[in-house]
């Protein structure tokens, strides 16, 4: 049977908007791709990041690209060579991956040789603001059992000291997203060691982050802006305690699983992430749980609707999918 492939832009409502130290969204903008073959479909969800130089429209036409290759029979063990890593061949692994579950009647992680995931709590992402806005924040979410603040550089002691006042009983990790500097580092560190951050991912810019070799580190430092792909890996252990796995930066979930069982190899703790995305996106990054010491999937959670059927949420609690979802 002959396969054809498609690639379509989504705009998902943002429950109140989201801020990063690189601005506010009020969507989620995403790109869908299919690939169909007889009565099945298989899909894949990515997110476009300009962080990357990444656009919708230039996402879907380097997956439209693949046409003719997918109609000859692409698999997704070829598409990781013929393809550079990023959203676009994030979208087209998974739908590949699910077109292969639909067709062989197995789950995408029997396809993969992987457990399928147990239930798991994802953290519940506080957007960068005003102390006071994310003392708020953190009084509303004090429930969720694990919070992910999001921090801008200056001002971030003090975030950090309003959202443990507010949060007591809840597990913290934080994301600078690149936007600390090399003075406002120990300082930070210390605020996020005094109010028991359990990890602080990408502080520093992913082309000044060296010095982190020879700096002690007052919590765990998590690599995200770093490192895409298992290449380069290596390099960056000595600097980081551990690595945020997305699979819109490897690019699919086959590269995803090479990266996950790489970190353990270098005793580096996992954390699997994603962009701010629906659950047909997050749906695969979520058979990675079992590798993950920390769970970052709840873009669902932070959007105004999501897909039907979607991931099954109790709070932060995240658990298998409708099969008719994905994989």
């Amino acid at each position: 049977m002959t396969r054809t492939l498609s690639a379509t832009s989504e705009s998902w409502p943002i429950a109140g908007g989201f801020t990063i130290s690189r601005g506010t969204k009020t969507t989620a903008e995403v790109v869908v791709a299919k690939v169909t073959e007889g009565g099945h479909t298989g899909r894949g969800e990515c997110v476009p990041y300009a962080r990357y130089d990444e656009t919708v429209e230039g996402v879907i036409a380097d997956i439209e690209k693949f046409a003719g290759a997918v109609a000859s029979g692409l698999t997704r063990e070829a598409l990781q060579t013929a393809m550079p890593a990023g959203a676009a061949r994030n979208a087209l692994d998974c739908a590949l991956l699910d077109l292969e579950a639909k067709t062989s009647g197995k789950s995408a992680a029997d396809i993969l040789g992987i457990s399928p995931p147990a239930e798991a709590v994802t953290a519940y992402t506080i957007s960068l603001g005003t102390p006071d806005k994310m003392a708020a924040d953190a009084r509303a979410a004090a429930h969720r059992p694990l919070i992910k603040v999001k921090l801008g550089g200056a001002g971030d002691v003090e975030r950090i000291r309003a959202v443990r006042a507010n949060a007591l009983g809840a597990r913290l990790i934080v994301d600078a997203n690149e936007a600390w500097t090399d003075d406002l580092f120990a300082p930070n560190m210390e605020a996020c060691k005094a109010a028991g951050v359990e990890l602080v991912e990408q502080p520093l810019p992913a082309g000044n982050d060296a010095m982190l070799a020879s700096l002690a580190h007052a919590a765990p430092v998590c690599a995200d802006e770093s490192v895409h792909i298992s290449d380069g890996l290596a390099d960056l252990a000595d600097r980081y305690d551990a690595v945020n796995i997305k699979l819109d930066k490897a690019g699919g979930i086959t590269e995803a699983l090479k990266m996950a069982k790489l970190a353990q190899d270098l005793g580096l703790t996992v954390m699997v992430g994603s962009m701010l995305a629906t659950s047909l996106a997050v749906a695969p990054a979520y058979l990675l749980s079992g590798y993950a010491a920390f769970l970052d999937i709840d873009g669902p959670l932070l959007l105004a609707k999501d897909r039907e059927p979607g991931l099954a949420f109790d709070g932060s609690t995240v658990r298998m999918p409708d099969p008719a979802l994905w994989g």
